[in-house]
């Protein structure tokens, strides 16, 4: 009987549980219910609290991960990731959140690092990982469930052009690892300008420092997302270029049937 190929992982149900519902979540469940009688203003049902609201939203893209790691029963790059993003998001809410409802000093500096951090280490993992048999840019982009790679590869063995080859890759590779530093430095800019006029030692503060949560992870998807879907979008094209070049296929012989 042929192998039956695993499922694919929709990746709006990705971008769904992940950014969007954790937006949400933090957006409309954060207030505290009794320091909105205190304020004078109505306590609704859904107002549980920014410690509960953002214990959800980090279960969310956590139970994700989970969940993926238990159907394909082997380890996910992706979902560690993710794994590790949720893990120092709870661990930094934790450190900053005062008892009293206040927040500790510089959490706009240690978010913004905390925001920095992962697309960081992924471009220097990016640039690193050329070296190995598994460079990291065959798990993001060129990878045999987007290229044909078997049969690029015999082609490119075919003209024996292998050299050009491996120049291809390498200034993708280079590109590649450039947007994550790009995003990792708007990363932090923004966070920088959302925490702007932040009073830790404001009533509500924790109230409002899940706003601004909710707000940069919406905005980074437009702000940081968009712009590097667009560099994203050059990388392929000038990929897929430079393979066309090289094995004298057409874009639907390399790419692989959808």
């Amino acid at each position: 009987m042929p192998e039956t190929k695993p499922k694919q992982e929709h990746p709006l149900a990705n971008i769904l549980i992940n950014v969007l519902l954790p937006v949400i979540v933090l957006s409309f469940l954060s207030k505290d219910p009794a320091l909105q009688e205190k304020l004078g203003k109505a306590a609704r049902p859904w107002h549980i609290g920014p410690l509960w609201a953002m214990v959800i939203a980090l279960a969310l893209p956590l139970g994700y991960g989970i969940w993926h790691f238990i159907q394909t029963r082997k380890g996910n790059f992706f979902s560690a990731l993710g794994l590790v993003s949720v893990l120092l998001s709870g661990g930094l809410t934790l450190y900053l959140w005062n008892k009293d409802g206040t927040v500790k000093p510089n959490a706009d500096v240690f978010f913004g690092i905390k925001e920095a951090l992962i697309p960081l280490i992924l471009g220097f993992a990016i640039l690193y990982s050329k070296r190995s048999g598994t460079p990291l840019i065959r798990v993001f982009l060129y990878n045999d469930t987007i290229f044909d790679i078997p049969k690029i590869e015999s082609r490119i063995g075919e003209r024996q052009e292998q050299a050009r080859y491996a120049m291809l890759l390498h200034e993708a590779t280079r590109l590649f690892a450039g947007s994550f530093f790009l995003s990792s430095l708007l990363n932090l800019g923004l966070a920088l300008w959302f925490f702007r006029g932040f009073d830790e030692k404001a009533v509500g503060a924790l109230q409002e420092y899940n706003a601004i949560v909710a707000k940069l992870t919406g905005a980074g998807f437009l702000v940081i997302g968009l712009p590097l879907m667009g560099i994203l979008f050059l990388i392929l094209t000038r990929l897929l270029k430079g393979l066309r070049e090289l094995t004298g296929l057409k874009d639907d012989e390399l790419m692989m049937p959808r």
